[in-house]
């Protein structure tokens, strides 16, 4: 058939992306130690992206929110673009490159975290949460791709994805999200007084 070809490659593609994943193992963990403190202490995952990683941080937020495979308490989470009046407002008034930052402003305290997914780290919207998350005191978790871009010195904790292709990146993203949601429902799960990481 004649799309046989390109889906091979895409699989390929998307399959060694999730690979390079398990050379990250341990900052995966350290992504989950920091949002399960900050959970414990009254705070908020917010999470941010552009286009296909803004569903992306959308769907990290819904799963904690909802649930992701356990019935347990709602995680405190939210993207902060998900409110279409907001954005517009803050788009028309400020410009695009403000929509995550303030709304994070507004909302965000030193106790939460601030998880943005780019696929090239580069993006001036993502660039400047994570700037003013980083003075506000919020931790910054970043799940990027390409070379980091400006965003990766911004990150306590970051992956960035080792494919050239934003498709695959995200496909590697996704992987991500779900792992976080895994060890968050672990943690929810546990009994009240052995909730610690």
């Amino acid at each position: 058939m004649e799309h046989t070809q390109m889906i091979e490659a895409r699989l390929q593609g998307s399959t060694r992306a999730v690979q390079s994943l398990q050379q990250h193992s341990d900052v995966v963990a350290a992504m989950l130690d920091l949002m399960i403190d900050r959970l414990q202490a009254g705070g908020t995952i917010w999470t941010a992206g552009n286009g296909g990683s803004a569903a992306q941080a959308l769907h990290l937020s819904e799963e904690l929110v909802g649930r992701y495979r356990a019935d347990r308490r709602p995680l405190a989470s939210a993207m902060l673009a998900a409110d279409p009046t907001a954005l517009t407002c803050i788009a028309n008034d400020f410009g695009f490159e403000q929509i995550f930052t303030r709304p994070l402003q507004a909302l965000a305290s030193e106790h939460d975290v601030l998880v943005v997914l780019s696929t090239s780290g580069r993006s001036a919207n993502i660039v400047n949460a994570l700037t003013a998350a980083r003075a506000m005191g919020c931790a910054t978790v970043g799940l990027l791709g390409g070379d980091g871009g400006e965003s990766l010195p911004l990150c306590d904790h970051a992956i960035v994805v080792d494919a050239n292709d934003s498709a695959h990146v995200q496909d590697a993203h996704q992987v991500l999200i779900h792992l976080l949601c895994e060890g968050l429902d672990a943690w929810a799960t546990r009994p009240q007084g052995d909730q610690t990481t």
